[in-house]
């Protein structure tokens, strides 16, 4: 079982939703989840996903993911 997670932002732009990925969570061996955030959601809202096989081509080919427009990143 792969315990790592995505985190994504659910974006309404022009009637169409978008998904922003925010972070990572990773799923223990007690069944909590721990979630880190490279960003906070503007509208609150947050959804955890499974990696699926794109999430892994953009891994390997060490393509780094942006911040969208309108992203609210924590202090570091």
């Amino acid at each position: 079982m792969n315990n790592r997670k995505k985190v994504l932002c659910p974006m309404d732009r022009q009637g169409k939703t978008y998904w922003m990925r925010i972070g990572n969570a990773f799923q223990n061996v007690d069944g909590s989840t721990n979630v880190y955030l490279d960003a906070f959601p503007a509208n609150g809202k947050l959804q955890i996903r499974d990696l699926d096989e794109r999430d892994e081509v953009v891994k390997s080919s060490g393509e780094a993911q942006a911040p969208a427009p309108g992203a609210t990143a924590f202090p570091g």
